[in-house]
């Protein structure tokens, strides 16, 4: 089961107990799943309980329990327990690895997308400065993934270079006249010196990974081909999947979905499976920061597991491979649209 189908799980235990009358409250339109975090146990997480308890008039514990009876008897549930205040921590059947992975080959750079428009209408306003314009361009970027329809507007006519090096653009500039003017609602810290001189990649990044509240550093140091620097090592871990399908092409060896039977595959399975999540948070919080954070956190469990993907000396190619193959592609695949959202290239070779 993939996050995107035990959301729908989740949902539909929603409805069973509200149908049932055991729960008076709405119904929400989306159930957040992610990993569980310190404290928590099983495969996923969910806070939808604590999301219910108000309108329901009922404490936490109590809609976990009533929700939980509905979702323990799911196909593809193994297991649901309740920790810490009434989150609900699923546990699935053995082949929830499996289908994640091919949950994300299926759907390419559109894992993590939501298919539908949900209605929701966003205007990002932003004053001329540079690294608001990057910010508010990856933000709107990032919402539409999630189904939200947005216009960006500037309270004057951006930079040239912007749009030249930068690849920014708004839809509007200029404040309009009252009695009803915009108000900026995309004001991250500025930038100190002009980024353009990095180039687009660099300087996105430059401006997106810290979060907005901190100021970004504007130096070289994000053009080096080194571990310190997380860009290079987010564009490296890509490169790194694709010359793994190329490698293995040459082997004749081809990818499969399957039991991964690997420890250090745990950390990147965790990852792929937060992407919609972090896609998500990014989204509501107007934050691209998370997004970028969360491609370090995929490409440093991707360098972690590389290793084992191809077979090695005389060993003969197996199931086991065809599966872990399958897993650095999906990550390659969650690297790059997560790459293309912030407005950097993912090249297959570095």
């Amino acid at each position: 089961m993939t996050p995107v189908e035990l959301s729908r799980t989740v949902l539909r235990a929603v409805r069973r107990a509200v149908d049932a009358g055991e729960l008076v409250a709405p119904v929400p339109e989306r159930a957040q799943v992610a990993p569980p975090g310190p404290g928590g146990r099983g495969d996923y997480a969910t806070n939808v309980a604590l999301q219910l308890a108000r309108p329901a008039g009922r404490p936490p514990q109590e809609v976990a329990r009533i929700l939980r009876s509905h979702l323990a008897d799911a196909d593809g549930v193994a297991g649901v327990d309740i920790t810490g205040p009434g989150f609900l921590n699923i546990t699935l059947d053995g082949s929830g690895e499996q289908d994640l992975v091919a949950e994300i080959l299926r759907r390419g750079a559109r894992y993590g997308v939501v298919d539908e428009p949900t209605g929701e209408l966003v205007q990002l306003h932003h004053p001329r400065e540079v690294r608001a314009a990057v910010t508010a361009h990856a933000v709107a970027r990032i919402l539409r993934s999630q189904g939200a329809l947005v216009r960006t507007s500037c309270e004057d006519e951006p930079a040239p270079a912007w749009a030249a090096v930068l690849g920014v653009g708004v839809d509007a500039h200029g404040t309009p006249a009252a009695p009803a003017p915009l108000k900026v609602n995309v004001r991250p810290v500025p930038a100190a010196q002009d980024p353009t001189p990095l180039g687009r990649d660099a300087a996105r990044w430059a401006l997106l990974h810290p979060a907005s509240h901190d100021r970004p550093r504007i130096t070289s140091d994000h053009l080096l081909q080194r571990e310190t620097n997380p860009l290079f090592r987010v564009r490296y871990a890509h490169a790194r999947t694709r010359a793994l399908s190329r490698n293995a092409a040459a082997l004749g060896l081809t990818s499969a979905p399957g039991d991964v039977q690997d420890n250090d595959a745990t950390h990147l399975v965790d990852a792929l499976a937060a992407y919609p999540h972090a896609l998500a948070t990014a989204a509501r919080h107007r934050a691209p920061d998370r997004l970028a954070r969360h491609l370090v956190t995929t490409a440093d469990a991707v360098l972690a597991f590389q290793h084992t993907v191809l077979p090695l000396g005389d060993e003969k190619p197996s199931a086991a491979h065809r599966a872990r193959l399958a897993l650095a592609e999906a990550a390659g695949t969650v690297l790059a649209g997560g790459l293309s959202l912030l407005g950097i290239d993912a090249p297959e070779h570095l």
